[in-house]
């Protein structure tokens, strides 16, 4: 039987942007956009473009009624100036904490240039058939998952999920505009982004946008 790994030996090993697979570019504070969905946008561009996986994902805090944290990894579905869009059903866990409150964090990571990307404000539902829309724009797969539903609950067996995944995907196949009542279209309206830029002497430039009654403030942070 091989040894189990020491997690602090193998956290010693490994290092941040590697220059063999990370490029870090500049962070000129005085040339940004007034507003960050410009320049979300292309940052988002240009990590598809670096080769970045799953530039798409992102993490998603909410709270609790309790005020507990909790994050999980989710898909942006789209960003413009009504919102960060992502989607989930109403009775998950996270559909549940939105409910009871309406406010969360997102991150975007992007290694593959140093970057990161942090909104926090509060979050609207859209309407039932603007999320029903979005859905069936949608690949079979993500109507199959969703009219699986049920998500966060507790799951009897494998077999369980496979039986009820399998009568989804055929669902969805036959029925391509099949609704999927619970799922919801989320939209986070952020009060404040911050956009991080790694640098290799640890020189971070760190941008922040806050909304204030005038517009977008803009300032920098210490890294």
């Amino acid at each position: 039987m091989e040894p189990e790994p020491d997690l602090h030996d193998l956290l010693r090993t490994l290092r941040v942007w590697s220059p063999e697979v990370t490029t870090l570019p500049t962070l000129d504070p005085e040339t940004v956009p007034a507003d960050p969905l410009p320049l979300f946008t292309t940052w988002f561009a240009e990590a598809v473009a670096a080769g970045q996986p799953e530039p798409h994902t992102m993490s998603l805090a909410t709270s609790d009624a309790d005020g507990l944290p909790d994050v999980r990894t989710v898909m942006l579905h789209g960003a413009d100036a009504d919102g960060w869009a992502f989607a989930s059903h109403s009775g998950s866990a996270k559909g549940r904490q939105l409910a009871a409150r309406p406010y969360a964090a997102l991150h975007f990571y992007w290694p593959a240039l140093g970057r990161q990307i942090r909104l926090r404000g509060p979050v609207e539902s859209a309407p039932s058939p603007e999320a029903q829309a979005d859905l069936h724009a949608r690949s079979t797969g993500a109507l199959a998952a969703a009219l699986t539903g049920r998500q966060s609950e507790v799951l009897g067996s494998v077999a369980e999920l496979e039986r009820t995944s399998r009568e989804a995907w055929e669902r969805a196949q036959r029925e391509p505009d099949a609704p999927a009542p619970t799922w919801t279209l989320y939209r986070l309206r952020p009060d404040e982004a911050e956009f991080f830029q790694g640098d290799a002497e640890r020189r971070h430039v760190r941008l922040k946008y806050r909304r204030t009654e005038a517009g977008w403030l803009r300032e920098l942070l210490w890294p």
